[in-house]
């Protein structure tokens, strides 16, 4: 089963929106990402990043809420290993399978059980339901068997009946990508009404041209993300600073800059009105610590409007900002100042102090 999650944690990618965040997978075979629909609702470019895929913004090509799903196409050149898609016919009760996802921001995590039922009706379609553990953020991910193949899209969860979790059945996943071939992968949305698969293009006034249902414009054409008052701040100074504010965004006023080998994250607090960015450089080493402690001591008499903290075995960089002092143009020093001093600071941590370094999947 290590040898499965191994190989496939490669094609397993974290998608996000301003809305929200969740799991997708790729096809080499149809060069494209797989997730459900509602992991992208809202948004028709998304932020996506792999082991092998680096953070890219990526068009919503196909969306479908009748089977809950969504294609996205990836923008940027990349080699990943081609996943095998399952046979429906094979899939039997009491099957061994793995869930991989993003559950709660957590990166890849793998969890095992069985295919409980093979035929579990919900809104017009069987479901496969599984009691491996799906949470929130593995939603779109893959259900795997033990040969490593991809059976299913994890979809949903009842919390209400012991969290029993449910998969689509990879027969909808290949009729729908087959379809979207068949339209030569063109922007595609599929009527809710007929269930035809419709060019965007040929739609009229967002009614479908096949039967004339209309077709809700946010579900294929996204909405327009509007931040907070603070966020837009946080986003002018993001334009001042160069960087790309759609391509930074994680989630509704949240976002996260990488500046050389930092890492930071941003969000804005409507429970405190506080903007906070918290840089996470490194772990506390295991001995010699006083020459540490005394060195981040040391280093915060220094800074300006910057704080070293430890948190359990976390050492971060943070700036807060009190909403009615949050001005853009002195702001946007202080943001500055933060991404320098936390890109040096973490190879200062470890190389001088023996810290530990933050691994990659814990960002």
């Amino acid at each position: 089963m290590r040898e499965v999650i191994d190989k496939l944690r490669e094609v397993v990618i974290q998608i996000a929106t301003p809305f929200g965040s969740g799991t997708g997978f790729y096809l080499a075979e149809y060069d494209l990402i797989v997730t459900n629909q509602h992991v992208v609702a809202g948004a028709n470019k998304v932020i996506v990043t792999g082991k092998k895929v680096k953070k890219t913004l990526s068009p919503v090509v196909y969306a479908d809420t009748m089977h809950d799903l969504a294609f996205i196409q990836l923008s940027d050149p990349h080699e990943l290993p081609a996943a095998r898609l399952g046979n429906p016919a094979n899939v039997r009760e009491g099957d061994e399978v793995i869930t991989i996802g993003h559950p709660f921001g957590l990166k890849y995590t793998s969890t095992q059980g069985i295919i409980s039922k093979t035929k579990s009706s919900y809104n017009g379609l069987d479901y496969l339901q599984i009691d491996a553990p799906i949470n929130p953020g593995n939603s779109g991910g893959p259900l795997i068997n033990t040969e490593g193949q991809i059976i299913g899209v994890n979809t949903f969860v009842i919390r209400e009946g012991n969290s029993l979790g449910f998969a689509l059945p990879v027969s909808y996943l290949e009729t729908a990508l087959q379809e979207f071939k068949q339209k030569n992968n063109q922007p595609s949305v599929r009527c809710n009404s007929c269930s035809n698969i419709v060019l965007q293009a040929d739609l009229k006034n967002d009614y479908c041209p096949e039967c004339g249902n209309k077709i809700n414009r946010e579900i294929y054409a996204g909405k327009e993300y509007i931040p907070s008052k603070a966020g837009e701040k946080v986003e002018d100074i993001l334009d001042i600073l160069d960087y790309n504010k759609l391509l930074c965004r994680t989630g509704t006023d949240t976002w996260q800059i990488e500046h050389g080998s930092a890492k930071i994250k941003i969000s804005y607090i409507p429970a405190t009105r506080f903007v906070v960015a918290d840089a996470l450089l490194a772990h506390l080493p295991k001995s010699n610590l006083g020459p540490l402690y005394e060195f981040l001591l040391r280093k915060n008499l220094k800074l300006d409007g910057l704080v070293l903290s430890i948190d359990k075995r976390d050492i971060y960089l943070s700036l807060l900002i009190f909403e009615d002092d949050f001005m853009v143009e002195t702001a946007s020093k202080q943001f500055k100042a933060l991404f320098k001093e936390a890109d040096m600071l973490d190879d200062e941590l470890l190389n001088t102090y023996g810290c530990t370094p933050v691994n990659a999947d814990e960002d």
